[in-house]
């Protein structure tokens, strides 16, 4: 990290990214202006992904807030609800979908149980293994949630048409795996 840049968003701002004033292209006419040279090819689209990211988490922090559930709940019961019938899961299981360490999950899981939206059992494939499941409550709190969140994203992109939603979303999955492998291969 550079010293007293503490987040990506520190150094966006430094890039200029977070000038809303300014569009990316010309924040990168500035860089080149003052820093000929600068490689400026990535402000265009990394700048504008920055204040989208931005604008989504903000509004889906107001969303979750107003159906009464923070993002770690939701991604857990999410994630449970998205299996299926009987909606449970191992901690194991919970733990490789959410992307999240094995005691994130713990904490999530049993702060979710005294809130009554899961259950813990043990599992029928070992003595360790720890099922999680949706609790009525759990149930109708997700139902209620992911309706408030996916509709409301659904009305923030319907500035979009079908086809250019396809082909941002098809853009968006081919950046993403690329920044990725990137990333990775670089570690």
């Amino acid at each position: 990290m550079i010293e007293g840049v503490n987040t990506m968003a520190d150094m966006t701002s430094m890039a200029g990214g977070s000038d809303p004033t300014h569009s990316p292209s010309e924040i990168a006419a500035a860089w080149q202006r003052e820093r000929p040279g600068t490689p400026t090819g990535s402000i265009e689209i990394v700048t504008p992904i920055w204040r989208l990211a931005k604008l989504f988490s903000d509004d889906r922090v107001r969303v979750l807030r107003a159906a009464g559930i923070d993002a770690a709940t939701l991604d857990l019961l999410s994630v449970i609800r998205r299996s299926g019938p009987p909606y449970a899961l191992s901690t194991r299981e919970l733990t490789r979908r959410t992307l999240v360490t094995a005691g994130a999950i713990s904490q999530r899981v049993a702060r979710a149980e005294r809130e009554g939206l899961v259950r813990r059992a043990p599992g029928t494939t070992g003595r360790r293994t720890v099922m999680v499941s949706l609790t009525d409550e759990g149930h109708s709190l997700i139902e209620r949630s992911v309706d408030a969140v996916l509709g409301r994203e659904a009305m923030l992109v319907s500035g979009l048409s079908d086809s250019e939603r396809d082909l941002l979303a098809g853009l968006l999955e081919k950046l993403t795996a690329d920044v990725g492998r990137r990333l990775t291969d670089s570690r």
